[in-house]
């Protein structure tokens, strides 16, 4: 039987980051529902996030000059100097967001951001594109489905990541057709070769100019008939995405992929059909549905609990929004985020992260259970990395130190999680508030806990069990 707070702890995992240090404490007393109420209301609001105004010169660092109509005038020297500046935005752009994630009351929002980020996944080192693609998904991720998919189907990030720049009437490119069926609606197996074929042939003309806005250009588009997915017509792209969103099987795609994501990599095929269903017939109100996961009894069923692996970025913010700190080296969770494998902006390709038990191996198990100490100042992480491509975005990755540099934490907040918890409860409070699921007991912890005083002992037992693999699951 769950307790409220493992429940409400639960709850904070799989729709937000993980509990706050600030509000830890009442997590015993609410109500699973209010809670809920409390992560919808807070991610009415939010910001853009901008980092970057030079639309024309991040437009330009990446595109080839007959791809935007002759659009192009800058030499070698400066492509290179402006893809330089791309890889600096995308950066800041990454810590910008990682630092809304730890630190911003619109948890829900960008939990649900954060899902959408790897189903639309694109990396192009442009930094105006990436911004405002994720402007998309962070405005839509609790809208409608619809309206995302055909804003993000429009964005020029996702045009040129898959070619459909270069998608023109008798030279048609497949990659854009292909991909919005097989990952961004009906799944693999739900469609021919032949519906590939027609889709492009209705996606030729979608492109962007110079400014970054999505244009369509009629003398590239085929005006001819197609036949798609059994349908008939002089199709263009809009018409292609209506068409998809009328398959049942687009609202079973997405659904199971938000259980894996939100609830179980297990599917439960009638609770999936269920959820599906109603997906489809509300229209793809993404909040309607997910309101309906994270409200239902079974999303609290002991086996949907502590057994998804943390992604790396929902670790690294996790730790940060139950341990507040500021760090003098916030450069060093992008190194973080290379070395367990998940980078803000470059997935590894179309289809995202796989997630899951992908994220562990032997060598970033280790490093994962180290990160807590490095973080509090406690361990120094000197690890060698494989060098990436873009990933290292300009950095000599052979030669980081990947050290926090000098880190605040504000330790009294965590104290106070605990200030009404008796000395003999104390351990197993701090266990239940760190960790979903326990597989030890107090005293078994407390070995390697400073029991000097309250303060080191709570300090210490906190670092200790972010240390535990129990606390790679939530």
């Amino acid at each position: 039987m769950l307790t409220q707070r493992i429940k409400n702890q639960h709850l904070l995992w799989r729709a937000a980051f993980g509990p706050m240090a600030e509000n830890s404490a009442s997590l015993d007393s609410i109500s699973q529902k209010e809670l809920w109420n409390k992560l919808l209301d807070r991610s009415k609001t939010f910001e853009k996030l901008d980092v970057t105004e030079n639309k024309v010169a991040q437009i330009l660092a990446n595109m080839d000059k007959n791809l935007l109509n002759g659009e192009d005038n800058f030499t070698p020297d400066q492509k290179k100097q402006l893809r330089q500046q791309s890889r600096e935005g995308l950066k800041t752009l990454n810590l910008q967001w990682l630092g809304v994630m730890i630190g911003h009351q619109g948890q829900l929002r960008e939990k649900l951001s954060l899902f959408w980020h790897g189903h639309f996944a694109v990396r192009i080192n442009n930094a105006f594109a990436q911004q405002e693609l994720l402007h998309i998904i962070r405005t839509n991720a609790l809208g409608n489905f619809k309206d995302m998919l055909m804003a993000v189907s429009k964005a020029p990030a996702m045009l040129q990541f898959l070619n459909n720049q270069q998608n023109k009437k008798k030279h048609p490119n497949e990659n854009f057709a292909r991909e919005v069926m097989e990952l961004f609606t009906l799944g693999r197996g739900n469609y021919t070769e032949h519906d590939i074929k027609e889709a492009a042939r209705a996606f030729t003309g979608w492109g962007f100019n110079i400014k970054g806005e999505f244009v369509f250009r009629e003398g590239q588009h085929d005006e001819g008939e197609k036949t798609f997915l059994g349908k008939t017509g002089n199709f263009k792209g809009e018409d292609i995405i209506n068409i998809l969103l009328e398959q049942p099987q687009t609202a079973r795609h997405i659904t199971e992929k938000m259980y894996r994501f939100f609830v179980n990599e297990k599917l439960d095929d009638g609770i999936v059909k269920d959820l599906s269903a109603k997906f489809f017939k509300n229209g793809y109100n993404i909040q309607s549905i997910i309101s309906e996961i994270f409200l239902s009894d079974w999303f609290y069923d002991e086996k949907n609990t502590g057994n998804r692996i943390k992604s790396p970025v929902e670790l690294l913010v996790g730790i940060r929004r139950f341990i507040p700190m500021e760090m003098s080296k916030e450069i060093a969770q992008l190194q973080m985020q290379r070395i367990l494998g998940q980078v803000l902006f470059y997935p590894p390709n179309v289809a995202g992260w796989a997630g899951g038990k992908n994220w562990i191996d032997s060598s970033s198990l280790m490093i994962r259970l180290r990160i807590p100490k490095a973080m509090a100042g406690n361990d120094v992480l000197d690890v060698n990395e494989k060098s990436d491509d873009d990933v290292s975005m300009g950095n000599d990755s052979n030669m980081l130190s990947n050290r926090f540099g000098n880190v605040d934490i504000a330790w009294p907040v965590v104290y106070r999680i605990f200030e009404k918890i008796p000395r003999e409860k104390l351990g197993a409070s701090i266990i239940d508030s760190v960790l979903q699921h326990a597989r030890f007991s107090a005293e078994e912890i407390e070995k390697f806990a400073d029991r000097t005083s309250r303060e080191n002992y709570i300090r210490t037992m906190v670092i200790q069990l972010m240390c535990t693999p129990e606390y790679q699951l939530c």
